[in-house]
């Protein structure tokens, strides 16, 4: 919790880019568990003024990934009014983007519908003596970065128009409609120095900062005009967001300075990393938060995992497995580490693997039901038993998914490594036997199992009792018994126990497998 007299405004403003990804929903959650924590406001809104990497249906799918991963927002664009707190807001229906709804009273919450106010902004700025138009056309600015490349220095914009033109000529280019941009008058030779709750305290000297382009030509403000506007006019108290707009912070705090406006406090997050310690892209595996839902990646898991890539609760905790509750409780900027974070997936995996543990088989099977249903060899099974009744396929599933709960990483991997609860098997002879033992030992032994399985009732087919009968009569010499039997019931050479095996194909299926197998004798 920190002591603030300004109540505590955060937001996430993705581009409508795709969908979302790894790091963006770590971004999200940083800024929903801190605004939780200080009992403030979330607000989500939408970055879209590059309309050249807008991609059709990417604000809906941001949304849905948002409420799928669990987190909520107090303020800005919504899918439907019900889902708006609606407590005293101003609610309407965006003008961009059809179906969507703005809730809030800071709005519109969509940067292509505020395009008036960065234009007015700019324009102040301009009036003020703080920007300057520019005329240069793109074959100029191409000759001189070319030149300064050559000359080895850094591409900066080198203020031809601010130099050359009278303010009668700026007027006369701008009447006769000629395209301009407007960029900002960055001060020469100064410092510029602020406190980052992450990284402390960082200084940028303005030599190195470009008279950067606030306004395009086409009117639409670039990312640091428009940003530092909503965020003003939004009063965010503290701007959470990746490392990689560490840069762009001098940008923006020149801007504030510039307008006379109080900047925000801020705080960049570490990069996410490959294991490579490059930085993370599609190229080296999934990046989409859908793509993990997709694999059977449980967002509960998902959520604990991507809270832990740059942070964890410090003073020598061992603690690794958080619920949301949890995270609100115990997240804390200060511990949030500067150096990159390596993406895990075998630490995902651990963490997936043991939120699965924990589930009920009945909530195990509501959640792997379609994974089920995705997998060919079930789709066989599922045509071949087409006699059997929804709640007999159910419980069979539900006996399938107790043997593998232990052992599932995520959700995709259901039956994947024993397919032979839904195929007939064909069991090789050589794998029946144990270590020396002889044709006749061996016919014996499935013999034996055949007994004992036989004699043992539906009423006591349990996995306890079957192991307990099995045991018994095989005494010192389990594997003569044990190894023979596995082999009849699952044709592999690793599976889970005969015991766990015979439960789940029932008594039936399990009589057969092991005549079939004193058939091939």
């Amino acid at each position: 919790m920190i002591e603030s007299q300004k109540k505590v405004r955060v937001r996430f403003a993705p581009s409508p880019t795709g969908y979302l990804h790894i790091g963006g929903l770590r971004t999200a959650l940083y800024n929903f568990l801190f605004a939780r924590q200080n009992s403030g406001v979330f607000a989500l809104r939408i970055e879209d003024t590059d309309q050249k990497r807008f991609v059709q249906g990417a604000v809906e799918n941001l949304i849905n990934a948002l409420r799928q991963m669990g987190l909520s927002w107090d303020e800005g664009i919504y899918i439907n009014k019900q889902e708006t707190k609606n407590n005293n807001q101003k609610i309407q229906n965006s003008t961009t983007y059809d179906g969507i709804v703005e809730a809030g009273n800071f709005g519109p919450y969509v940067q292509s519908e505020r395009l008036e106010l960065y234009k007015k902004y700019a324009e102040q700025l301009v009036a003020d003596g703080k920007a300057y138009y520019c005329f240069c056309e793109p074959t100029r600015l191409e000759e001189m970065r070319e030149q300064q490349q050559k000359e080895k220095l850094p591409p900066m914009y080198d203020r031809f128009c601010l130099a050359t033109l009278s303010s009668e000529e700026i007027n006369k280019k701008l009447e006769a409609k000629c395209p301009a941009v407007i960029r900002l008058k960055v001060p020469k030779d100064e410092t510029i120095e602020f406190e980052d709750l992450v990284r402390g305290k960082v200084s940028f000297v303005t030599s190195t900062i470009d008279d950067q382009v606030l306004l395009k030509s086409d009117g639409f403000p670039t990312y640091h005009l428009a940003n530092v506007v909503d965020d003003h006019l939004m009063e965010i108290t503290h701007v959470i967001r990746g490392e990689e707009w560490l840069p762009s912070t001098p940008k923006h705090i020149l801007l504030y300075q510039a307008f006379g406006w109080e900047q925000p406090l801020f705080a960049h997050i570490p990069l996410l990393l490959n294991a490579d310690k490059s930085k993370l892209s599609k190229r080296q595996g999934d990046v989409a938060v859908e793509d993990y839902l997709k694999k059977g990646y449980l967002k509960e898991a998902l959520i604990n995992f991507v809270a832990m890539l740059g942070w964890n609760p410090g003073e020598g905790s061992v603690q690794e497995i958080f619920s949301l509750e949890e995270l609100i409780q115990k997240f804390d900027l200060k511990k949030v580490h500067k150096a990159g974070a390596v993406f895990d997936l075998k630490k995902l995996d651990w963490i997936n693997a043991q939120y699965l543990k924990k589930m009920s088989v009945d909530e195990l099977y509501v959640a792997a039901k379609t994974f089920f249903e995705e997998k060919e060899f079930f789709k066989t099974w599922n045509m071949k038993h087409g006699a059997w009744s929804v709640k007999e396929k159910d419980e069979y599933l539900k006996k399938v998914l107790t043997i593998e709960q232990d052992r599932l990483a995520n959700l995709s991997q259901v039956g994947d490594e024993n397919e032979f609860f839904f195929k007939d098997i064909v069991c090789e002879k050589q794998l029946l036997y144990w270590k020396e033992m002889t044709a006749e030992q061996l016919k014996d032994s499935l013999q034996k199992s055949h007994t004992i399985l036989s004699q043992t009732t539906e009423q006591q087919w349990t996995r306890e009792l079957i192991e307990q009968h099995l045991l018994a009569a095989a005494g010192n010499n389990r594997g003569d018994l044990l190894w023979p039997l596995r082999a009849s019931l699952t044709g592999v050479q690793k599976s889970p126990s005969p015991f766990d095996c015979a439960w789940v194909l029932g008594k039936k299926e399990t009589l057969n497998r092991i005549e079939n197998a004193l058939n091939g004798i």
